[in-house]
């Protein structure tokens, strides 16, 4: 997982959360997906039925939220000072309300799924705003 976690890191222009314990809790969680059902399952969600979310592409690491808006809401891909990137979140999104708009300072990297920002529809409840490395 740390080899997958570094390479997207680099690939996608974001770095990992420099607390070590963040990232750490992450990777681990992922691992443990990976052995329990074969696949990188995000950690940070809860699933009524794991093995049938895995079946389903949105909260595969990379997430379609990474893939798509650069936002990381597990806070393991952000920006080197620790902030998730919200600038192309759609308006309403709690990240973006959590943390405002943070910008993305490697506009040319990532993304892989942008295209398809318009026509996705907002997954999580929102509400509130305040820039804070940690949820």
């Amino acid at each position: 997982m740390w080899k997958y976690v570094k390479g997207f890191a680099e690939k996608s222009g974001t770095a990992m959360h420099p607390m070590p314990t963040v990232t750490e809790a992450v990777v681990k969680g992922l691992a443990m997906h990976m052995d329990e059902l074969g696949k990188p399952l995000c950690p940070c969600n809860f699933y009524k039925d794991k093995a049938a979310e895995a079946k389903l592409r949105r909260w595969m690491c990379a997430c379609d939220e990474m893939q798509i808006y650069k936002y990381c809401h597990c806070l393991l891909f952000v920006r080197e000072d620790g902030l998730p990137i919200t600038e192309y979140l759609p308006e309403g999104h709690e990240g973006r309300e959590v943390y405002g708009i943070v910008t993305d300072p490697t506009p040319d990297k990532g993304r892989a799924l942008k295209h398809k920002a318009a026509a996705t529809p907002i997954a999580s409840g929102d509400t509130s705003e305040s820039p804070s490395p940690t949820r």
